[in-house]
């Protein structure tokens, strides 16, 4: 979780007439969504297909201009420069806004499936059915920004992680020094006493290779191997709790949106919610191609993560969430409505997937 200084709206409120969005007069719309990550990552791919969605259900009259991070303002900046109206949109992991309001976790990265067993296509029903949207978009008034927010890119689980030697157990675990997230997850693995490191994903390798750090995580095997871990790490562990659900999203200036037709509007949720779907399935199968070239070509061995990983940190994220639950009324709602859900639709969910895990163990074996 990165918890981003604000930027000073009075820096930024004279662009907003330069903002490229049309008066009603004019039927096209120009859309500029500024990025925080590089414009080859897999996300921006896939917020393409989005901005091309919607070009498509609105018939050319609406369309997305995807713009790199940084080319506009800098990555902190993106949702400050949204809600001024120096650009139209932005695109980020809602987390990153923490710092605005600490409830942005648990739409961004609710640390350890909330701490009651939500998974990302679970999370996905509370936010649809369950609750979730309509506190979503409360969590922009609770932060004072003039923003409509959109769910795109659900992900995960992430992997726990890369290591030099395997790991049978956290007493294993706490001989290293870890890169993970900022924030509660990074804080949660303090909590267990792992030696937790937070920096920025081009900084990992570099830190590997110099020996700042002994271990890491990322993502996922599509971007981890983007990034090179298995030049310098062998030893793979794909289950983890820190980052179980990871929401990229799109962010509007409410004027922006206000200012678009019911119809337009109407189209840009209906390319969002399609969006959710197919951010899934996108990234099951890369993560799945990446996967089979990381064992089969570069020397990695898959592991299962160790029991007692999971039982404790669990039992600490729970703690975090409960701390913060205690501190802030609106973190408290929107937990409680994620627990209100998970007593519902997780003891089902998780029976099901018992047998969707097993079934898939049952081929993934033969393949040994």
């Amino acid at each position: 979780m990165f918890n981003f200084d604000t930027l000073t709206k009075g820096t930024v409120a004279a662009a907003v007439g330069l903002s490229v969005f049309a008066s009603a007069a004019f039927a096209e719309v120009t859309i500029r969504v500024q990025s925080v990550i590089p414009a080859k990552a897999d996300e921006v791919f896939m917020l393409e297909e989005f901005a091309k969605d919607v070009s498509d259900l609105t018939g050319g009259e609406v369309k997305i201009e995807v713009l790199p991070a940084g080319a506009v303002v800098g990555v902190r900046e993106t949702l400050d420069a949204v809600d001024a109206g120096l650009i139209e949109g932005g695109f980020a992991w809602t987390h990153y806004w923490s710092g605005k309001h600490p409830a942005a976790m648990l739409f961004g990265s609710p640390v350890a499936g909330a701490g009651v067993g939500i998974d990302n296509i679970a999370f996905v029903s509370w936010f649809q059915y369950g609750g979730g949207k309509e506190l979503y978009d409360e969590l922009w008034e609770q932060m004072g920004v003039n923003v409509k927010g959109f769910m795109l890119q659900p992900v995960g689980p992430e992997a726990l992680g890369w290591f030099k030697e395997p790991i049978e157990s956290m007493a294993d675990f706490r001989k290293y020094r870890f890169r993970t997230p900022p924030g509660i997850p990074g804080q949660t693995y303090k909590d267990i006493g792992v030696a937790s490191v937070a920096m920025g994903g081009g900084d990992i390798l570099p830190a590997l290779e110099k020996g700042t750090i002994d271990a890491a995580e990322w993502c996922c095997p599509k971007p981890d191997s983007v990034f090179g871990f298995q030049k310098v790490l062998k030893h793979y562990y794909l289950q983890g709790l820190h980052q179980v659900v990871v929401n990229a999203d799109l962010y509007l200036n409410g004027d922006v949106y206000n200012s678009l037709t019911p119809g337009q509007q109407k189209a840009i949720e209906v390319a969002a919610n399609a969006s959710l779907s197919k951010a899934m399935s996108y990234r099951i199968y890369e993560n799945g191609k990446a996967l089979k070239d990381l064992t089969e070509n570069h020397g990695v061995i898959l592991h299962d993560t160790p029991a007692d990983y999971f039982t404790e940190y669990m039992a600490a994220a729970k703690a975090s969430l409960e701390k913060n639950a205690a501190e802030n009324e609106f973190f408290a709602k929107v937990w409680q409505s994620q627990k209100d859900f998970a007593e519902i639709a997780v003891p089902f969910w998780a029976g099901a997937q018992t047998s969707n895990a097993n079934l898939g163990r049952a081929f993934a074996d033969t393949l040994k």
